[in-house]
């Protein structure tokens, strides 16, 4: 089901929708499971599962209760909770608890490795029965506690007749501590606790990573909703206006919004005339005017004056709470996005388990004895542990995103890079992408001296965008200002004051075809100065090589046709203008359906539903809150070059993931077989598996040279 029809689904009058969070959704299996198990139900229209939220979306008819769809996916085999009555601090609990769980195996693993590095050194006897005992000391309580997670998901899968990733794990980790106690207990050579605390740290640490990537996607969606106001004026049956929450407005009250006020809910104009910042629906950097019977939404802002507003929608009707939704529905785009090392994890682990259990019968069955087959066992279960295997994926990403980081570039989701590599079409905003979202003066030098001090005096009292630019240009001609008296400044329409007897201003920038000009006025004489959008340094050089990483791309934009194709003409790139946010998801949706994955490149609030619906989406430091939540990647310079860097990287950090796929294939071709026929002890069995990992690392920190 696509965005915009599941939208339909959703705000049909005869539907409601619940949310469910379900924290042990941990890969595609789980997300076809509850799919599928609950869209059969009559009376459930559809069931959406997010994976990067990990929340269930339900659209049922009303006589469906929300418990009753709860108990349905707890049937299934997964503990569920309605999200309406989860606090949101609550809801950030299990990242915090991970965390917590993280730093204890940290803690842990540092310990007893330095401990065991005296027992692989020779000692023996008492002296390695101490140090033995001292790592069970350290390894007992934390396979404890940084263990529960995989514990509690295993056991509550094998409570419902199913398994998961969590069911081995917690079996492997199990037989290991325990054969290490064993071994402590009767004075063995060998105990495995460093291999128990440090399979913990990692697996916990990918844990670690996916918590703080769901909340992230709350944070962005929550960002956006704060962009409406608190509350507003209404008008009372009386005449009198009084404070009312935004919770509480009902279409058909009639409020009062001042200059300066952001709108709490969409209505219609009833009374008044002035200029509204749109930029957080259309892109569009221009005030747009707007009189009586036109119509206002929540979230844009009152910028010259009073006006009164009849309201139509409000709550989770308004046109800004319908962006929101779209961020959520288009986030599921990408739900289905399955790892390659999820995908080999789901058949290498049972596989590897099954041959643990496969070598103990044979070995029992040629009468090894108990105690040797065990531990032949478990040397299979230690040394096929698919750390190299898990590592291969984020080892190389976190290598590459602390390189791009040094380059001034946020890699926020790790898996963000697998999707930059897989791009080959780019769609580009353009204010506050392409171009800078900086006016700056065009040309100075038709203005006299004494103008260009009285525009310095006035533009240096200004926090506005378009005073910035004058001030910086001016003074970076060694401009000196005048003094000024009676200086002020009216909202949305200038600076004002009066110097040597004569009244000055610096007006509002108005548009003039392509572009704005804001006029200097002292005493009767008037002169204008014409200021454009700036181009980012490096535009054009960017976007050519990322044409040559087999990026093509193109314009979409809601600012005007004049000044779309002014700046397409620049950067050498076709365009299309005045495009909506559900314009820009349907274009995308497009560009999916043939068969292309889109890189969406964009910065406003108006971008943040095709930020998130683009196969990956990169967003400048500069933008609007929502839009650096809603992306995957963030780059923090004026420059434009990041951007293509960011893909280059990219694609030749996945070429190091397949190497380090292949070396952890070989890995296992050499070693399990030496540890099926008896050759291998557990210690061995951990030393070989770590040095494993180690060499996925090793080739994994040739990245570091790879973000230039």
């Amino acid at each position: 089901m696509n965005v915009v029809t599941h939208l339909d689904a959703i705000n049909s009058p005869d539907t409601v929708v619940s949310r469910y969070v379900v924290p042990s959704i941990r890969c595609a299996g789980c997300i076809s499971k509850i799919e599928n198990g609950l869209s059969p139900v009559p009376d459930i229209l559809s069931a959406r599962v997010n994976f990067s939220t990990k929340q269930v979306v339900v659209s049922h008819l009303p006589d469906l209760r929300e418990d009753r769809i709860k108990e349905l996916i707890e049937k299934l085999g997964f503990d569920a909770q309605i999200l309406a009555d989860i606090p949101p601090t609550e809801e950030k609990g299990e990242t915090d608890r991970l965390i917590r769980a993280l730093a204890v195996a940290g803690f842990g693993m540092m310990n007893v490795m330095l401990l065991s590095v005296s027992v692989w050194s020779g000692a023996v006897g008492p002296t390695r029965d101490l140090f033995h005992w001292l790592s069970a000391l350290i390894a007992i309580p934390v396979f404890f506690y940084s263990g529960r997670p995989f514990f509690s998901s295993a056991y509550t899968a094998l409570r419902h007749g199913r398994t998961n990733m969590d069911v081995p794990i917690a079996i492997g980790i199990s037989l290991a501590m325990g054969l290490s106690i064993y071994e402590t207990m009767t004075s063995g050579a060998h105990a495995y606790f460093e291999s128990v605390v440090m399979l913990l740290f990692f697996l916990l640490a990918g844990r670690v990573l996916d918590g703080m990537m769901r909340d992230r996607a709350r944070e962005g969606i929550s960002a956006l909703l704060k962009q409406t106001a608190p509350g507003a004026m209404v008008l009372t049956e009386k005449g009198v206006t009084e404070w009312t929450a935004t919770k509480d407005l009902r279409p058909g009250m009639r409020m009062v919004v001042a200059a300066g006020d952001n709108l709490a809910a969409d209505g219609v104009i009833e009374n008044g005339t002035s200029n509204f910042d749109f930029s957080l629906m259309t892109g569009e950097s221009e005030p747009q005017p707007k009189a009586s019977g036109d119509l206002v939404l929540a979230g844009t802002l009152n910028l010259t004056a009073p006006v009164t507003v009849q309201i139509t929608a409000t709550g989770e009707d308004t046109s800004l709470s319908d962006i929101a939704r779209l961020m959520d529905e288009a986030g599921q785009q990408r739900s289905f996005y399955v790892r390659i090392a999820d995908k080999a994890a789901r058949i290498y682990a049972p596989a590897v388990h099954s041959l643990a259990l496969l070598a103990f019968a044979f070995w029992m069955f040629a009468g090894a004895g108990v105690y040797q087959s065990l531990i032949i066992a478990i040397a299979v279960l230690i040394i096929t542990c698919p750390c190299a295997l898990g590592l291969a994926v984020p080892a190389a990403q976190v290598v590459a995103s602390g390189a791009l980081l040094r380059k001034g570039v946020m890699i926020k989701d790790g898996n963000a890079l697998e999707r930059l590599a897989e791009a080959d079409y780019a769609l580009f905003d353009k204010t506050g992408t392409l171009t800078l979202g900086r006016p700056v003066p065009v040309d100075l030098d038709h203005l006299t001296l004494a103008q260009k001090q009285v525009a310095l005096a006035l533009a240096q009292a200004s926090k506005h965008p378009v005073s910035r630019g004058i001030r910086t240009a001016l003074l970076s001609q060694n401009i000196s200002p005048v003094e000024l008296d009676n200086l002020q400044e009216v909202a949305g329409e200038g600076m004002s004051g009066s110097w040597d007897g004569l009244s000055v201003t610096l007006g509002k920038p108005v548009k003039s075809e392509d572009y704005l000009s804001c006029q200097l006025g002292i005493g009767n004489e008037y002169a204008d100065i014409r200021l454009e959008d700036e181009i980012r340094p490096d535009a054009l050089e960017a976007i050519g090589r990322l044409e040559a990483l087999g990026l093509p791309g193109m314009i979409i934009s809601g600012d005007n046709a004049a000044s779309v194709a002014k700046t397409a003409k620049i950067v050498d790139l076709t365009a299309r203008s005045g495009v909506s946010p559900q314009e820009k998801l349907e274009a995308i949706e497009g560009f999916r359906s043939e068969g292309h994955k889109i890189l969406m490149v964009g910065d406003g609030l108006n971008d943040g539903p095709a930020l998130a619906a683009a196969h990956v989406s990169i967003a400048p430091g500069s933008a609007s809150d929502v839009g650096q939540q809603a992306a995957d990647v963030v780059f923090t310079s004026d420059s434009f070059l990041p951007v293509a860097l960011a893909v280059q990287t990219a694609q030749r950090t996945m070429q190091i993931v397949r190497q380090n796929f292949g070396l952890a294939i070989c890995y296992n071709i050499i070693a399990v077989p030496l540890a099926l026929t008896g050759m291998v002890t557990p210690l061995i069995a951990a030393i070989a598996m770590s040095l494993s990992s180690l060499i996925v690392v090793g080739n994994a920190l040739r990245l570091n040279g790879a973000a230039k």
